[in-house]
């Protein structure tokens, strides 16, 4: 049975779930012992550990320049002391390049197989890379597991499921007869998906692999070679994903250069190298919006990007206020505010939210919300976990800096005890409340757990002022509250003209933060927070070329 017989039931499925739109999760998302095994947990991180302080040796690119690792676990705010091998630009470029003549003629029911394969082999060590991206991103042990571990795993399928189906769409050959009176012109056509050549995916340091995945296996499926350019401050996640890509193209008889890893460190990086080298012809991107349009602007290149955006909650009418500020205060909460759907603007009209027994005050919001906030902080068997801990530094100094916004301060930021690290760099919400005259503060992304209350003057104001901020300055992901379905349909129309999916009404254990593989298109590519969009399928047609060939039958 070859690879792809293997694995084209779940291929199978995959796609009709691209087109059903409806839940389909090829990964458990829960670390469940009867799925993975009874110590399944224990023996990863295990493995982890014994990777700390030692060179990963697992990659299969010979003959490193060096070997170098600056990883700081954000729970210990100690070194890794993980070291990886280092290249040359010029290096990996020549390596890719020659391993792209030899992956570009697999075909695709191959590369499916081979690509699937990989992913099988990564969910037998989805503890590690949940251990590896608790210690590198901050994030809390049931994040770092299924963000790492499942939920990417979903997101490579979904690319490998995309980008097979469009690969297929055309046949490739056909007689193509056309009616000349006393005969009939007759050509053989073919066609060919050509791949566009070498592929640099660029990860950031928050979300390691399920960032990142959708790129490299979106390139992969399409013939395409690939360069994994980590964040230096997480690295050792995506390493272990690029490892068992490795082994199972060796396995195969592929070059495993065809997906390589390009660790630098943060006072030699080369990214800018990598990305202006003119072999270089498609670039995946998820970090800071200056970064990110300096690529977009580089000529000759296919380039997809995830930015920074302004999220917006719209907050009208409500059923159950107590719900709502308890929903919202646990999706500030969520990895303290570190991610690019997380949200940071909170529109409230200055008359208050209605609800059925009458309006909740502006203030009466403001202290549900802060009280539902330090409640889950102050539960030691929730916040914590919830919480994690803060990846950068300059995270941490941006949330105190905030309590000096212009406005008065509801929450101030403070520290707490992580029962099971002691070291751990960590802080809590900052709850600001500002005027809606005062665009200037608001209208920018503080990450990190910064949460402004903007007063308006009704919710028509705060539709505007969530619609224009996205128009401008980008938005990933919009909350919505409203118990009136003409209000509903304003802020559906509004917010889809500035490309900015919204969740209306959300309570309960489902949060705006979230999004789900083949089924919600994670950025829309349609404002300034990025120009791509997971998955939908100009995200892999770009990555290569229809050519057809012809000839006169004979």
């Amino acid at each position: 049975m070859s690879l792809f017989e293997k694995h084209q039931p779940t291929i199978t499925k995959a796609i009709d779930a691209l087109h059903a739109r409806t839940f389909y999760a090829a990964f458990v998302e829960h670390p469940a012992p009867a799925v993975y095994g009874e110590t399944a947990d224990a023996d990863g991180q295990v493995k982890f550990k014994h990777m700390l302080g030692k060179k990963f040796e697992e990659l299969l690119q010979a003959n490193p320049e060096g070997w170098a690792g600056q990883e700081e676990s954000p729970y210990l705010q100690e070194e890794l002391k993980v070291s990886y091998p280092i290249f040359s630009t010029n290096t990996l470029i020549d390596r890719a390049q020659k391993s792209f003549h030899q992956w570009r003629k697999v075909s695709a029911q191959d590369r499916a197989g081979i690509l699937m394969e990989s992913l099988e082999r990564v969910k037998a060590r989805f503890f590690e890379v949940a251990y590896a991206t608790m210690h590198t991103t901050g994030q809390g042990y049931m994040m770092a597991f299924q963000a790492s571990g499942p939920h990417a795993a979903d997101r490579a399928l979904e690319a490998i499921a995309a980008g097979y189906e469009e690969l297929n769409r055309f046949p490739s050959s056909a007689i193509w007869e056309k009616p000349m009176g006393k005969f009939n012109l007759q050509l053989n056509k073919e066609w060919r998906a050509v791949p566009k050549g070498i592929s640099v995916v660029i990860g950031c340091s928050t979300f390691p692999t399920w960032n990142s995945v959708t790129g490299i296996y979106g390139s992969l499926i399409t013939g395409n070679s690939v360069i994994v350019k980590p964040h230096p401050g997480a690295i050792l996640p995506i390493a272990i994903f690029v490892a068992e890509i490795q082994k199972v193209l060796q396995e195969n008889n592929l070059d495993p250069n065809t997906c390589q890893l390009a660790a630098d460190t943060f006072d030699r990086m080369i990214t800018k190298e990598l990305a202006e080298h003119a072999s270089v012809k498609l670039i995946d991107f998820t970090g800071n919006s200056a970064f990110g349009s300096y690529l977009e602007a580089l000529p000759d290149k296919a380039v997809f990007t995830e930015k920074t955006g302004v999220n917006s909650v719209i907050l009208d009418s409500v059923e159950d206020v107590d719900k709502v500020a308890a929903n919202l205060a646990f999706s500030v909460n969520l990895y303290s505010g570190q991610m690019c759907t997380a949200p940071q603007n909170f529109y409230i009209p200055a008359s208050g939210i209605k609800t059925p027994t009458g309006s909740v005050s502006f203030d009466e919001f403001a202290e549900k919300f802060v009280a539902n906030i330090n409640g889950l902080i102050d539960n030691p068997k929730a916040g914590p976990f919830v919480l994690g801990a803060v990846q950068n530094k300059n995270t941490s100094t941006r949330v105190i800096d905030a309590e000096k916004i212009d406005g008065k301060v509801w929450l101030k930021s403070r520290t707490f005890e992580n029962p099971q690290f002691k070291n751990a760099r960590v802080a809590t919400p900052v709850v600001i409340e500002v005027d809606g005259s005062k665009k200037d503060i608001f209208s920018k992304e503080l990450f990190g757990p910064i949460a402004l209350l903007i007063k308006t003057k009704n919710t028509d104001e705060s539709i505007a002022l969530a619609q224009s901020l996205a128009q401008q300055h980008g938005a990933i992901s919009c909350g919505a509250y409203t118990t009136d379905s003409t209000v509903r349909e304003k802020i559906a129309d509004e917010m889809s003209m500035a490309a900015t999916p919204v969740s209306f009404n959300l309570v309960g254990g489902i949060y705006m933060n979230q999004n789900a593989a083949f089924s919600d298109f994670h950025v829309t590519g349609g404002n300034p927070s990025g120009n791509a969009s997971f998955t939908n399928p100009e995200y892999v047609t770009k990555r290569f070329t229809w050519v057809g060939h012809r000839e006169p039958v004979k």
